[in-house]
């Protein structure tokens, strides 16, 4: 059985469209990837998934059963926009979102998590001492103490360092390995890519990609030179190139169809020393940026 069924659904606000004829379908049991710009209509979704929202039109299913007008206790909902009772202290609002979503005592569970989260010292803090990244760990565990079988994070490792990410992250990976299914918002490619086992890409309110890294990456082909050059040479013009994204250290070359590598090679090996040289499928990011970029305006291959 599937976590969610999305079918034809429409969600307006006014004269916008933020969700346009949408039909989704995700895997119980999966850590399930929602990408997008700003304003695709990610947060939408996951607002009417959560029931906050409700769809003008087209029907939703959680663990096979429609909507109804109530929250459910199965579903954990992490908004984007991060909101707890700042005047409590940590354990104490733990214990009452547990308490209150869970209906059972879960002090043992909060000083689990709060240890596992590197708060344990803070646990009899008020939440309005906590800097920005601390609170959003303590409304994550807020989010995760009633054991729901469906949770919902909006873009929950914004504003985190990598210490901290890492905590979520791996708490998320243990979370799929009981059972819980998690659908989770980035605008992080690497997150997506390395976290999630299908992902679904929204733009202007419509579905653009849906299913794996790999199925998505291969629906490309290898239409990609990622080359490394010493000294940081000037690439130019290259025969075959459309496009150069230049990352720093390593550019990306798309190619045209029907471009032979070898004469890339050759053109640049006459400019440059080649560090390293590999035709490979675009990354994430670069599909991201196919769809949503600036289409007529691209940037000239320099």
């Amino acid at each position: 059985m599937s976590a969610v069924e999305i079918s034809s659904v429409t969600k307006t606000f006014g004269d916008v469209t933020a969700v346009d004829n949408l039909s989704l379908t995700v895997p119980d049991g999966a850590v399930y990837g929602f990408i997008g710009p700003n304003g695709s209509g990610k947060s939408t979704t996951m607002r009417m998934i959560a029931n906050i929202f409700y769809p003008d039109s087209g029907t939703i299913q959680v663990f096979g059963k429609a909507r109804s007008g109530t929250r459910s206790a199965d579903i954990g909902y992490l908004p984007e926009e991060r909101g707890v009772y700042r005047k409590m202290k940590v354990r104490a609002l733990l214990e009452f979102y547990g308490e209150l979503r869970g209906g059972r005592n879960v002090t043992a569970q909060v000083n689990s998590w709060l240890d596992r989260v590197g708060l344990a010292n803070r646990a009899d803090d008020k939440v309005e001492t906590l800097s920005k990244g601390m609170s959003q760990k303590v409304q994550f565990i807020a989010t995760v103490i009633p054991e729901p079988k469906l949770l919902i994070l909006d873009e929950p490792f914004t504003g985190l360092d990598p210490v901290s990410a890492d905590s979520i992250r791996s708490a998320v990976i243990d979370m799929r390995k009981r059972g819980c299914t998690i659908i989770l918002s980035t605008h992080d490619m690497g997150v997506a890519e390395s976290l999630c086992d299908s992902i679904f890409m929204i733009f202007r309110g419509k579905k653009m990609l849906d299913g794996s890294l790999a199925s998505i990456q291969a629906s490309y082909g290898s239409d990609t030179i990622r080359v490394e050059v010493e000294g940081r040479a000037a690439l130019g013009e290259l025969p075959g190139i459309e496009r150069i994204n230049d990352l720093g250290q390593v550019q990306e070359l798309r190619m045209t169809e029907g471009c032979d590598p070898q004469q890339v090679l050759h053109a640049l090996a006459s400019r440059a020393r080649i560090a390293s040289f590999s035709v490979v499928k675009p990354s994430l990011h670069d599909i991201f940026v196919r769809i949503a970029g600036p289409q007529p305006e691209e940037a000239p291959v320099e």
